[in-house]
């Protein structure tokens, strides 16, 4: 009798649980159409410059302006973008090592990162100007200076911005980042860049990784290589950037002196980055990793795609717009003065 009733118990305490994860599955479905979507639109020759996380979220805000978001699909939409994007984001940590970083060399790092925090402090300033709400202005800050929509979303688990906001930034990361990818080639060779050069400097300013590798390897095989890479160690100066977020948003709440918690996801990242770093990463895992990342953060697109309200995203007006193209113009025009001065 009594081993029935612990057994009765234990059901009860488990049945929630069980409960809980069932109420997720509709909403992981749904978010799977618009991730497959853009993964398969990605193989399309005409699309295949813009990367699947982006045509991810462009058929998500298609898909709930047409259907909405059923009621039965938000728990799992919303855990897609909470907790599967924070995974994903940590996963990028196996695409880089101390040693690519290195391969930069010292004064390759100080342009990529001076590039970036001038970037960030300059569009912070001007979204002021311009009248952008502080949130948003984060947001393509930190899509402009960092690593387009993967930095949008990073930097979003702090700020907490609306998805309207997101998306927005995504917007403008896509279409300011694809004019960079298109335009670099021809001005590079306009302004007669070494091949190391034009890597440089698509690595230290276009915003996505796919639009880099795009651009740079249009330049010859060197370029790509070393725009990949300087990419790579731009990528890394995502954490102390999502970190530095999660401190101004608590200084405008007022809450400056309570003790910063760390996000999780960030430690996993810096974790990755170090295991990668000491080669203690299986091969099997590192030749995964890309794919399961892209995938991850396909779907956390997808997922914000999904709650974007396209009325309301609208609402905002011309002038996020108008700041992501001075934010973009800003990163590649002192970015580009860096490297003729000092590095090249």
């Amino acid at each position: 009798m009594v081993h029935t009733a612990h057994t009765a118990a234990a059901s009860a305490v488990r049945w929630p649980a069980l409960s809980s994860a069932t109420r997720l599955v509709p909403g992981l479905v749904y978010c799977l159409i618009p991730a497959a979507a853009g993964l398969a639109l990605h193989r399309v020759p005409a699309l295949g410059l813009f990367s699947p996380m982006i045509l991810a979220v462009v058929v998500g805000i298609a898909l709930r302006s047409a259907v909405g978001l059923p009621r039965v699909t938000q728990a799992g939409v919303t855990f897609v973008l909470k907790r599967l994007l924070r995974i994903a984001v940590a996963l990028l940590g196996l695409q880089l090592t101390a040693a690519q970083v290195a391969a930069v060399g010292p004064t390759g790092v100080a342009i990529i990162a001076l590039s970036l925090v001038a970037t960030f402090v300059f569009t912070k300033t001007v979204g002021r100007w311009l009248g952008v709400p502080a949130p948003l202005a984060e947001l393509i800050a930190a899509g402009t200076s960092i690593c387009g929509a993967s930095a949008v979303v990073a930097a979003n688990t702090v700020t907490q911005a609306d998805d309207e906001d997101a998306a927005y930034a995504v917007a403008c990361v896509t279409v300011f980042g694809s004019i960079a990818m298109l335009s670099y080639p021809a001005l590079g060779a306009a302004l007669h860049l070494a091949p190391r050069a034009v890597g440089l400097w698509a690595g230290a300013s276009i915003h996505e990784i796919a639009q880099v590798v795009a651009a740079a390897f249009q330049s010859g095989q060197q370029a790509g290589e070393f725009g990949t890479v300087a990419k790579l160690t731009r990528v890394a100066m995502l954490a102390p950037l999502v970190l530095s977020l999660g401190a101004l948003r608590r200084r405008r709440e007022g809450t400056g002196g309570k003790p910063m918690p760390m996000p999780w996801f960030i430690l996993g990242f810096v974790a990755l980055v170090a295991l990668n770093s000491l080669h203690a990463v299986p091969a099997v895992v590192k030749d995964w990793a890309p794919g399961v990342t892209t995938s991850l953060l396909t779907l956390a697109l997808a997922a914000m795609g999904l709650h974007t309200h396209v009325g309301r995203m609208a609402a905002k007006g011309f002038a996020p717009l108008a700041l992501g193209a001075l934010a973009s113009l800003f990163i590649a025009g002192l970015s580009l003065v860096l490297i003729v001065t000092v590095w090249a």
